[in-house]
């Protein structure tokens, strides 16, 4: 995930002329995009925009279609309604898509033409290795693996978050970097899930992909079993 000082700054005040207003907001929409959902108070916070100058941007970006304001997945015990959280839609993907997915969709076809779906396969498998080698969690206890997988998983791109279930964990990556390629190769997200198990050393469950158009790629992480002895059943 880039930080802040790679996202680039207008170079003027919000209340500039309609090019800088559009530069701005593509920082605003690139902010939410790299980070994951985000309030109004911590967008302007982030980017040092005044609150009426985020809103201002924001109302903007939800009318293009780019940003759309949900209520937050946590809701706080505190007074007063909590903040809506605006995240990039799926047409906001697209305006941010590389140039260069349609030529990793090609390649991928002539790779399958040549080799078959094995050598698809095989690639998928590499990348999701690749993977797994920059996220080894291994040394870690079982119950810190998730959280460490977030941060990691953040830093390449991904916009993760997890939540405690009364069964399990869910795992949540709010942006693909792939998504638009993984959508016609299935293989590309087989193999990142099975990456996924063996890090967290647990059984997951892919229940949604952005890649097949769903908002989130939702992973679920059931409890681990509890086995009790004879002596513990008496």
């Amino acid at each position: 995930m880039k930080n802040a000082a790679s996202i680039p700054t207008p170079t003027t005040t919000v209340e500039g002329s309609k090019n800088e207003d559009e530069s701005t907001r593509e920082w605003v929409a690139r902010s939410v995009l790299e980070n994951g959902p985000s309030t109004a108070v911590v967008l302007g916070e982030r980017l040092g925009l005044t609150p009426a100058g985020i809103r201002r941007h924001l109302d903007t970006l939800v009318a293009q279609g780019i940003l759309e304001a949900r209520e937050p997945r946590l809701i706080s015990r505190g007074r007063g309604r909590p903040a809506k959280v605006f995240v990039v839609t799926d047409a906001g993907r697209a305006h941010f898509a590389q140039s260069y997915d349609d030529l990793a969709a090609a390649a991928l076809r002539y790779l399958r033409t040549q080799g078959g779906v094995a050598a698809l396969e095989g690639f998928a498998q590499s990348r999701a290795t690749d993977l797994e080698r920059r996220i080894s969690l291994g040394h870690l206890k079982v119950e810190d693996r998730l959280p460490a997988l977030v941060e990691a998983l953040s830093a390449e791109g991904f916009a993760a978050s997890a939540a405690s279930l009364g069964n399990g964990d869910q795992l949540c990556q709010h942006h693909c970097p792939v998504a638009h390629v993984a959508a016609e190769f299935p293989e590309i997200c087989e193999a990142e899930t099975a990456a996924l198990s063996r890090i967290l050393g647990s059984h997951v469950q892919r229940l949604a992909t952005i890649a097949h158009g769903d908002g989130v790629c939702t992973t679920y992480i059931p409890a681990p079993l509890t086995i009790r002895t004879p002596s513990e059943i008496k």
